[in-house]
């Protein structure tokens, strides 16, 4: 029978490879102490493995609070466990409950972390993953060979659907290839949903009618369920392409059935994504949680951006790329959405770094904010990113282009 192979960092005042044993237990058929019902035949089919233990340092001081060691001595390591797919099937809450369940609770870990998951083939098999991925994004919205440019609607909340749609004039005139509400915007008491969706479509329709280029907008149709799957079919009878969904607010249940219905392209915003992974031993590594939205169907996941202005770092934000860039075994991806505090300044080190274009790369602020106004902004990242991708440095593209030398004169003068 197939199994589902966790990858964990742990710490541990304990041995740790009993301390393993009893994350495995704890996560499958065992419980504190043996009880009836516990045969030899029942763990035989149905209780985790310990797979490989990897020691690394130890340490004096705990990660985060749990059992005290007599010695002050806190041991790490990299440990797999696995379990059989009898255990759970395909469905994805319980899995996540067996992969992240009440192992986080257990007093013989003061640190544990998912770091990866190994899926079998039938998984990928099973749940088609995203519709659309990075060549769907580009057909619906007819942009190849570079990154999509995108931006949020800002200020984040407080604009009606009038001010909103004239914006989304304003970065479609520019070139704008896609926009979305912001996170804390659904529906507000000046902007109603359906008041929005009318409003910014009749722009977006219209500019393509003229244009022939359908900009697309990632509508945030977060909310229960049924108000969701109302709200999706609102989008698709306007005429949109896109919605989106707040991932750890929403939930995986409620992600999928969003995504099953399989017409607009999902985009996976991951707000909260600090709490679960900030700590460097609690929560959950990315490669491990975009498996799982990817499971559920979502086509575009945030992955931070190099520089940001949050807490990331660069070689983080880089291994998230590569990581929604990997096809899972049906050869589907996602197209990792590159966001915070960015502007046409960082394109030349993301490039550098990650040698791709699979991108949708999102400016805020730094296409709102640009000196020449937002339709500056749309053609100062277009400019950067072609200079980027040409191998010019930075200075040189500042030469060349005079919309991207307004926004470093703006933004700041480091890549």
């Amino acid at each position: 029978m197939e199994r589902i192979t966790g990858k964990y960092f742990i710490e541990t005042p304990f041995d740790v490879e009993n301390a393993a044993q009893v994350l495995a237990g704890e996560q499958s058929s065992g419980t504190f102490i043996a009880v009836p019902g516990e045969t030899e035949e029942l763990k035989a089919r149905f209780a985790a493995r310990v797979e490989s233990i990897t020691h690394l340092e130890t340490v004096n001081s705990p990660a985060i609070p749990g059992a005290s060691s007599k010695h002050n001595l806190y041991h790490r390591a990299n440990i797999e466990v696995s379990w059989s797919v009898e255990n759970f099937g395909y469905n994805l809450p319980v899995l996540i409950s067996t992969l992240q369940g009440n192992l986080y609770e257990l007093t013989q870990f003061t640190g544990l972390k998912l770091m990866d998951i190994e899926l079998p083939e039938s998984y990928s098999n099973h749940f088609r993953g995203p519709r659309f991925g990075i060549e769907g994004c580009r057909q619906l919205t007819q942009v190849y060979k570079r990154p999509l440019i995108g931006t949020i609607i800002k200020p984040s909340i407080g604009m009606t659907p009038a001010q909103t749609a004239q914006l989304v004039q304003v970065l479609a005139e520019a070139g704008i290839d896609f926009i979305k509400d912001d996170e804390l915007l659904s529906k507000s008491a000046n902007s109603s949903f359906n008041d929005r969706v009318d409003a910014v479509m009749k722009v977006i329709n219209n500019h393509a009618d003229k244009t022939g280029k359908k900009v697309m907008y990632a509508f945030n149709i977060s909310d229960e369920i049924d108000t969701m799957l109302r709200r999706y079919e609102y989008v698709i009878n306007a005429g949109g392409t896109c919605a989106m969904l707040s991932l750890n607010s929403v939930g995986l249940a409620g992600v999928k059935k969003i995504c099953d219905q399989r017409e607009l392209a999902i985009h996976g915003h991951r707000n909260g994504w600090g709490m679960l992974n900030r700590h460097p031993l609690l929560g959950i590594e990315f490669p491990a949680y975009q498996k799982l939205w990817r499971l559920a169907g979502v086509d575009q996941i945030h992955v931070n951006g190099i520089q940001n202005k949050f807490w990331e770092s660069d070689d983080s934000v880089v291994r998230s790329i590569e990581a929604c860039l990997k096809p899972l075994a049906n050869g589907t991806t996602a197209l990792p959405v590159v966001s915070s505090g960015q502007w046409g300044g960082q394109a030349f080190e993301t490039y550098r770094r990650t040698n791709t274009t699979d991108l949708l790369y999102m400016a805020g602020g730094g296409i709102m904010a640009h000196p020449d106004g937002p339709g500056g902004g749309v053609v100062a990242l277009q400019q950067a990113w072609k200079g980027a991708v040409d191998g010019l440095s930075q200075d040189q593209a500042v030469q060349r282009y005079s919309e991207f030398a307004n926004s470093v004169k703006k933004f700041g003068s480091k890549a």
